[in-house]
C-alpha cells in the first residue's frame, strides 16, 4: 500500500500516527481503525476489511500495533499520566480523575506518576512506562503555563494536558483562559456594573494575560471604555485581595473581577472589616471555582470553573485519534460560569 509517510522535523521526530490517521487512509471510522488495531476478534468485520485496515497501520507505523504484539492476548492495555505537583494541589485528582475515566471507558488503565516537578524523577517515570508498553502519555501541569517537552517523550505519543509546548509535534488540551476572563467579566456586565475593576496576578502566565484580554472584549462588547488604571496587578492570594480593596474603592469601582477565588476571599475580608457587604456595596467574582473557598464564602462566590476533568478526559480521547487534533495543535476547553449570590445590581449613588 503507498500510503505518504507523516513528515519529520528537522531534529528526526515526526508527528505521532493516530487512529483517526488510520482510519482516514484505510477508508474506514475511527472506531473500526481502533478495533483492529487493537486486536479486537469479537467484533463483526469483513476479513477484506480488516487486512486493509492492518496494512494501513503497518505501513504508517501506528503505535499501538507494535506494542499490542508484546502484550499477553486479553491482557489490559496503559496509559501513562505524569504530572509534575497535580496531585498536591487545591484541585487535587481533577484531571487524573478525568483522564482515567475516559481511559477505562475505552479499555485502558491509567499508570499515574507524581514528580514534584524532579527531572530525574521524571524521567524515570517515563521510562517506567515505555517498559509497561504504554499505549501513549498525558504529561500534565499543576498550573497553565507552557513547558519543555522531556526528550523521553519523544519515543512515546504524547499530549500536553494543562500545558503546551513550542514543539511543533507535540499536540495539548489547555483551558479557554480569555472565554473564562470574558465570562466572569460579564457576569458583572449583565447584572449593571459600568466601573468594573480587574485584580490580576503579577506574574506572566496564560491566566494573567488570556483573562485580561477576556476582560477587555467583555468590556469593548457592552460598548464600555477600557480603563488601564482599574487593572490592578497583586500577588494572587488572600492578603493580595485584602490589600486591593482600599484602591478599589478610590477608583469608583462597584464591582471587581479577580484573577482567582483566593483574591476574592481577601477582598471579602476587607469589605467585612469596613462594615460594608458583598454585593451591595461592591460586586465580586472570582475564578477557579476552588469548592473549600466559593461555595462556602458568605455571600458564595460567583465564579468561574477551570475545567481540570473535561481536561484530562480529552487528553485520553486526543490521544486516541478519537478527538482529532493535528500535530502541534491546541484544544481550548471551555471554562464554565458559576453563578452564586457575589453579584447584584450597583448601588444607586
Amino acid at each position: 500500500m503507498d500510503q505518504p509517510r507523516p513528515a519529520k522535523r528537522a531534529s528526526g521526530r515526526r508527528p505521532p500516527v493516530t487512529l483517526h490517521d488510520v482510519a482516514k487512509a484505510s477508508g474506514v471510522s475511527v472506531a473500526t481503525a481502533s478495533h483492529v488495531a487493537n486486536g479486537r476478534t469479537d467484533v463483526r468485520m469483513s476479513d477484506k476489511t480488516r487486512r486493509r485496515v492492518q496494512a494501513t497501520i503497518d505501513e504508517l507505523g501506528y503505535r499501538s500495533n507494535a506494542l499490542a504484539k508484546n502484550l499477553v492476548k486479553g491482557s489490559s492495555q496503559f496509559i501513562g499520566l505524569v504530572a509534575d505537583a497535580i496531585a498536591t494541589t487545591p484541585f487535587a485528582g481533577q484531571i487524573i480523575r478525568g483522564a482515567q475515566d475516559e481511559a477505562w471507558r475505552h479499555g485502558f488503565v491509567l499508570l499515574v506518576a507524581n514528580t514534584d516537578a524532579d527531572a530525574g524523577v521524571e524521567a524515570e517515570a517515563i521510562d517506567m512506562m515505555l517498559e509497561h508498553r504504554v499505549r501513549g502519555i498525558l504529561y500534565s501541569t499543576w498550573f497553565h503555563r507552557e513547558v519543555e517537552v522531556p526528550e523521553a517523550l519523544g519515543v512515546a505519543d504524547a499530549v500536553l494536558v494543562n500545558c503546551y509546548s513550542s514543539d511543533a509535534t507535540v499536540r495539548s488540551v489547555v483551558p479557554d483562559e480569555v472565554q473564562g476572563g470574558r465570562a466572569a467579566t460579564e457576569l458583572l456586565l449583565a447584572a449593571g456594573h459600568r466601573r468594573v475593576a480587574m485584580i490580576n496576578t503579577v506574574s506572566e502566565s496564560p491566566a494573567r494575560a488570556g483573562r485580561l484580554e477576556g476582560y477587555r472584549q467583555a468590556l469593548a462588547a457592552h460598548e464600555v471604555p477600557f480603563d488601564p488604571a482599574l487593572v490592578l496587578d497583586a500577588e494572587p492570594d488572600q492578603e493580595g485581595g485584602y490589600d486591593s480593596f482600599d484602591r478599589v474603592r478610590e477608583l469608583g469601582a462597584s464591582a471587581v473581577f479577580c484573577h482567582n477565588d483566593r483574591v476574592a476571599m481577601g477582598l471579602y475580608d476587607a469589605v467585612r472589616v469596613r462594615g460594608l457587604k458583598v454585593p451591595g456595596d461592591l460586586a465580586v467574582v472570582g475564578f477557579d471555582n476552588q469548592d473549600v473557598i466559593s461555595a462556602h464564602l458568605r455571600p458564595p462566590l460567583s465564579t468561574v470553573q477551570l475545567p481540570h476533568y473535561d481536561l484530562g478526559a480529552a487528553g485520553i480521547r486526543v490521544l486516541l485519534g478519537i478527538d482529532h487534533l493535528p500535530a502541534g495543535a491546541t484544544m481550548h476547553l471551555e471554562c464554565p460560569v458559576v453563578p452564586r449570590a457575589s453579584v447584584a445590581l450597583p448601588t444607586a449613588p
